[in-house]
C-alpha cells in the first residue's frame, strides 16, 4: 500500500508514447473544433446573403400586391438579416482559442447571440399582430396576386432548404447560434407558406379581411418560436442543467462502472457554446498511490469519450473512501475492509448530483 505521491519501487512512470499520444489526442481535438468552427462560419455566410435575397424578393411582392400578410413576412426578413450578421459575429467570436481573460473559451457569446434573435424574432411578431389588426379593421383591395403568390412560394422554398441544412450543421457540431439560425429561417418558411395559402383564398374568394387573419395567426407562432428561442438562450448563460445530457451521461457510467469507483457525486455540467465542461468528485479506496488513482479517472474519461465524443472537458477530483463507504464498496478481497459489502448503489441523476458521499 502506497499513501504519498512517489512512486513505489520496482514501478515505471508513464512512458513517453502514452504522453505523446495525450497530446495527439489533445491536439486532434483542437483542429477538428477549428474545422467545425470554420464550417460554422461558412454556413451563416450563406445564411446572410440568402437573407437579403429573400428580404428583397418579399418586398418586391409586396410592392405588386400591396398584402399586409407579405409586407408582415417582409418584415421578419429584416429580423432575419440583422441576425444573420449577429450570428455570424458570434460564431466568429466563440471561435478563437481561449485566452487569459477567457479560460473557458469564448462559447458562451452563441447564447447572448441566440438571445438577441429571440428577442428580434419575439418583437417582429408583436409588430406584425398590429398590422394585422389594422388590416382586419379596414381591409385593402390586392393587385398582382399571382405574382406575388410566386415570389413569396420561391422565397419559402429557398428558405427551408437553406433552414434545414444550417441547424443539421449546427445540430452535428454543437452550435447553438447555427441552429437558432437555421429554426429561424424554417419558422420564416412555416408562416410563408401559410401566407400562400391565405393568398390563394384570396385569390379564389375575393374576402379581403383573410389578409390580416392570416398575418395574425402566424404572428402568434413567430412569437412562440421566438419565445422558445430565448429561452433556451437565458438557460445557457444562466448555467442551467440540462437534464436529458446528464441523465445519459450518468447512465453511460453506471453502465460501465469499475471496481474501483466506489462513489460518484457532484457532477455537474456547464455547456460554453459547443464545449461542455463536467466536474464531478469520484471516491476510490484510500490505499491507491497517486498513478493508480489517475488511471481510475482515465478509464472515466475514456467512456465518456467513447459516448460523447471530444467535446467535453472533464475535470475529475478523487476523493479516499472513508469506513461508511464499505458496505457499498465491491472491491474483491480488500484487506483493509472494515464492514462486509451489503448493496451496490446504483447511480442516479437525483444522487451523484449532490456534493456528498454515498453512504449506505
Amino acid at each position: 500500500m502506497y499513501l504519498e505521491g512517489r512512486a513505489p519501487r520496482g514501478s515505471s512512470f508513464p512512458a513517453k508514447k502514452s504522453v505523446l499520444a495525450e497530446v495527439s489526442s489533445k491536439l486532434f481535438f483542437y483542429f477538428k473544433c477549428m474545422s467545425q468552427a470554420k464550417q460554422n462560419i461558412r454556413v451563416q455566410k450563406y445564411i446572410v446573403g440568402v437573407a437579403l435575397l429573400l428580404f428583397v424578393l418579399k418586398m418586391i411582392a409586396w410592392y405588386l400586391t400591396q398584402s399586409v400578410a407579405i409586407l408582415t413576412d417582409g418584415l421578419e426578413s429584416i429580423v432575419n438579416v440583422v441576425s444573420g450578421f449577429i450570428g455570424l459575429y458570434s460564431l466568429r467570436f466563440s471561435s478563437k482559442p481561449r485566452d487569459s481573460n477567457h479560460p473557458y473559451g469564448h462559447g458562451k457569446i452563441e447564447f447572448i447571440s441566440a438571445g438577441i434573435e429571440g428577442t428580434l424574432i419575439t418583437l417582429a411578431g408583436l409588430w406584425i399582430i398590429i398590422e394585422a389588426i389594422g388590416s382586419f379593421i379596414n381591409p385593402k383591395p390586392l393587385q398582382s396576386l399571382d405574382a406575388g403568390i410566386i415570389l413569396v412560394a420561391v422565397s419559402g422554398g429557398i428558405n427551408f432548404l437553406f433552414g434545414t441544412w444550417a441547424y443539421k450543421t449546427g445540430t452535428k457540431n454543437n452550435s447553438l447560434a447555427l441552429q437558432a439560425s437555421g429554426r429561424h429561417l424554417q419558422t420564416d418558411t412555416y408562416t410563408t407558406l401559410g401566407i400562400v395559402a391565405g393568398l390563394i383564398l384570396i385569390r379564389f374568394t375575393g374576402v379581403l379581411w383573410i389578409d390580416g387573419a392570416v398575418a395574425f395567426i402566424f404572428a402568434l407562432f413567430i412569437m412562440h418560436m421566438g419565445f422558445r428561442i430565448l429561452r433556451e438562450a437565458v438557460a445557457g448563460i444562466m448555467d442551467e442543467s440540462d437534464e436529458q445530457l446528464l441523465a445519459e451521461m450518468v447512465a453511460t457510467l453506471q453502465a460501465n462502472r469499475e471496481p474501483n469507483w466506489i462513489d460518484l457525486h457532484n457532477l455537474r455540467i456547464i455547456k460554453y457554446g459547443r464545449i461542455l465542461h463536467v466536474d464531478c468528485h469520484l471516491t476510490v479506496p484510500w490505499y491507491l498511490n497517486v498513478k493508480e488513482a489517475h488511471n481510475e479517472v482515465k478509464k472515466l474519461e475514456q467512456q465518456i469519450a467513447r459516448k460523447f465524443g471530444k467535446r467535453i472537458e472533464l475535470f475529475v477530483h478523487t476523493d479516499y473512501c472513508l469506513e461508511f463507504s464499505c458496505p457499498l464498496c465491491t472491491v474483491k478481497d480488500c484487506r483493509v475492509r472494515k464492514h462486509p459489502f451489503a448493496k451496490k448503489k446504483t447511480w442516479t441523476v437525483q444522487n451523484v448530483s449532490p456534493n456528498e458521499k454515498h453512504q449506505w
